[in-house]
């Protein structure tokens, strides 16, 4: 095992007690395992290796198990029972539970509570496709690898355990503090719509932060480029498309194949590229990120931002998986399914086409597209998703201002903040559909190269995971504190 390269900026977690450039502990690998930790760093890597040990997928049912994990530590730091809601659900048929938190303040600031976001399932892994166990914890070279070590498990123990740590300390907020954790975000979002509700009816924060989105964007070597803001996000909309037919035995080909003609409505759908569109929101972020990403991506960025018609800059930016979503409508195909024999020609054909529909679009028009881009009237569509569409959320001033001082305390300089729209969806959008300011946070640290949540080998960045764990605490320090 090589030696783990220096943290970021050769900071390891920093002490607020010393000079931001401080190094709290060294940092050593010696047979796979980390050492010369702080109390807190110990406990949030425990955190973190237990709770990516559960398989929190659809069809496990493992979401209950993790809460009373969660609940456990919450009760051994001294959280009250009142204070600990733990709620049951029907997602789509199979049980699953939300996780509701209060940390309770003096109310002496006289403002509205703070809500913070995070989702306890994970999208399924096979064992036997990955190379490591993605329901173990494994630290190799320098990364942390498993199901859940980005999206969003890293949320979760980032959220817990800052609240386990400010509790130890015996601090007291000026206002309350709730963490709302959901158990269906990949999913039937049945959770998240109910805690959302709950939450406006019986809490009405302020604001929202959301811990599964944004985060530091790190260059190839490392180093901090911006923290990333997610001010809104794409429509989430998933059909089935349908083929039947009468079928037949396998040695009576005919020309009307289910299969067949699927596929030819799918080879549609993928070679259709949506309209370009620019909000003022997508062509500052490229405008500003481009002055730090280098070569033809960054020139690009910044060739978009001037000029959205930019044929060249929009050609690069649609060839790259990281900034393909920000320019308009993708859809993509996701899941097959079709025949019932190996000898019998097919009697339906179905596939599953999500879309992640840019913000004024709606799911009837993208629907409308797709139908005219098939071109086949026998093609069924099925809406299987609850869409909700979301407005932009203003990113305010007493939020920057705690970022900035958890950015420059973690990295001994200002670093660039970035509002964006993110491409995916999270559970923020049913927040900002009931009017809170919702932005998403996080205080990971990830190179684009390295993001492979929903995909084979999930990691994250070890000196990214460290220098992250401060984040919450400065913020929430700056927002509820004297």
């Amino acid at each position: 095992m090589k030696r783990l390269k220096p943290l970021l900026l050769s900071l390891a977690v920093s002490s607020l007690a010393v000079s931001p450039l401080a190094v709290s502990a060294p940092l050593a690998a010696h047979e796979g395992h980390i050492m010369n930790l702080t109390t807190d760093q110990e406990i949030a890597l425990d955190i973190y290796g237990d709770i990516v040990g559960f398989r929190t997928a659809r069809g496990h049912q493992q979401v209950p198990a993790m809460v009373n994990y969660l609940r456990a530590r919450l009760k051994a730091e001294g959280f009250a029972d009142e204070d600990i809601m733990v709620t049951d659900y029907d997602s789509e048929g199979e049980p699953t539970q939300g996780l509701i938190v209060r940390y309770r303040g003096d109310g002496s600031s006289g403002e509205k509570p703070i809500v913070l976001l995070g989702h306890m399932d994970v999208v399924d892994a096979l064992p036997e496709d990955w190379e490591r166990n993605p329901f173990k914890l494994t630290f190799e070279e320098d990364y942390f690898f498993g199901r859940g070590t980005m999206d969003n498990k890293y949320g979760i123990m980032n959220l817990t355990q800052t609240f386990l740590r400010l509790k130890r300390e015996g601090w007291t907020p000026n206002r309350d503090l709730y963490l709302v954790f959901s158990g269906d975000e990949e999913t039937g979002m049945i959770s998240t719509r109910a805690q959302a509700e709950w939450v406006a009816e019986n809490v009405d924060p302020a604001f929202v932060l959301n811990s599964d989105a944004g985060g530091v964007g790190l260059s190839d070597d490392y180093q901090p480029l911006a923290q990333r803001v997610q001010a809104a996000e794409k429509t989430f909309a998933t059909w089935e498309l349908t083929i039947t037919n009468p079928g037949g035995h396998s040695s009576r080909p005919r020309a009307d194949n289910a299969i067949y003609e699927l596929a030819d409505a799918l080879t549609n759908i993928r070679d259709h590229r949506f309209p370009v569109q620019a909000t003022p929101l997508t062509r500052s972020y490229f405008g500003a990120l481009g002055q730090s990403v280098p070569g033809e991506l960054g020139a690009a960025m910044r060739a978009f931002a001037a000029d959205p018609t930019d044929a060249d800059a929009i050609a690069t930016l649609r060839a790259n998986p990281e900034t393909v979503g920000t320019l308009g409508t993708t859809c993509i195909a996701t899941m097959l399914r079709a025949g019932h024999a190996e000898n019998a020609l097919p009697q339906s054909a179905t596939a599953t086409v999500n879309c992640r529909i840019f913000p004024g679009v709606g799911a009837a028009a993208t629907e409308a597209t797709l139908r005219e881009v098939v071109g086949n009237d026998d093609v069924s569509f099925k809406l299987i998703t609850d869409v909700t569409e979301s407005p932009e959320s203003a990113l305010r001033d007493d939020v920057r201002a705690a970022l900035e001082k958890s950015l420059e305390t973690r990295f001994g300089k200002p670093i660039p903040i970035l509002p964006y729209m993110e491409s995916g969806g999270t559970d923020g959008m049913h927040y900002r559909t009931l009017g809170y300011d919702t932005v998403a946070i996080s205080g990971a640290g990830s190179r684009p190269q390295d993001m492979y949540a929903h995909g084979l080998n999930e990691r994250m960045y070890v000196d990214g995971f460290f220098n992250g764990l401060d984040h919450w605490y400065i913020m929430l320090k700056e927002l509820a504190g004297d």
